[in-house]
């Protein structure tokens, strides 16, 4: 059964445009995620938001997990503050498994995001989680959160957002992506995609 490890944004100092922080919107983008990975019979492990980045890295290399994923939104420099919108999806350009998790990310992303062509893909060699995870990782960037309009686009589409990290991890795996579904008796169901 292959194993992701969710690594939602510890940064609960970033504040959204209009209220809340990226911490508390990328946790909820996480708790999202995790019905749909049961529901395909993905295998999960995640951080606490309490706990510093270094730990979340060191459990995610411990638990001999097949793909790390790191959920969070973007803020500009200072002096373009509000100014940027997209999606960025960093890759490590020595990770073959990374770049093409990124690639299927990227993917499902310009199918939700407002404007296809400001969803990226970028290799770096300076992200922690991205430099010093041992499974292939990519870190997404959600949104701007200091552009009033991604930050709109973040807080109105936490479902969407999630389905598209979750189809995408499902993908990756090769795996059937199933959605988990309420009734009208508020059971949990199942709907094979």
């Amino acid at each position: 059964m292959p194993r992701v490890y969710l690594s939602p944004s510890v940064q609960e100092y970033n504040q959204f445009h209009s209220g809340g922080t990226e911490e508390q919107y990328m946790n909820l983008i996480a708790d999202a995620i995790e019905p749909y990975l049961i529901a395909s019979g993905i295998e999960f492990g995640r951080n606490n938001p309490n706990k510093p980045l270094g730990d979340a890295i060191n459990e995610s290399n411990m638990g001999n997990y097949d793909l790390h994923v790191a959920i969070h939104s973007n803020a500009a420099p200072e002096n373009l503050s509000g100014q940027i919108r997209g999606t960025d999806i960093y890759y490590s350009p020595n990770s073959y498994y990374g770049r093409e998790f990124a690639k299927i990310l990227q993917n499902n992303f310009k199918n939700i995001y407002p404007t296809p062509d400001e969803v990226e893909i970028l290799p770096t060699t300076t992200l922690r989680e991205i430099r010093r995870t041992t499974a292939p990782a990519a870190l997404i960037e959600v949104a701007y959160h200091d552009n009033p309009e991604d930050e709109a686009w973040i807080k109105n589409n936490i479902n969407q957002i999630a389905e598209a990290i979750a189809l995408s991890i499902a993908e990756y795996f090769g795996v059937p992506f199933v959605a988990p579904m309420i009734d009208e008796d508020s059971f949990v169901t199942y709907n094979l995609f």
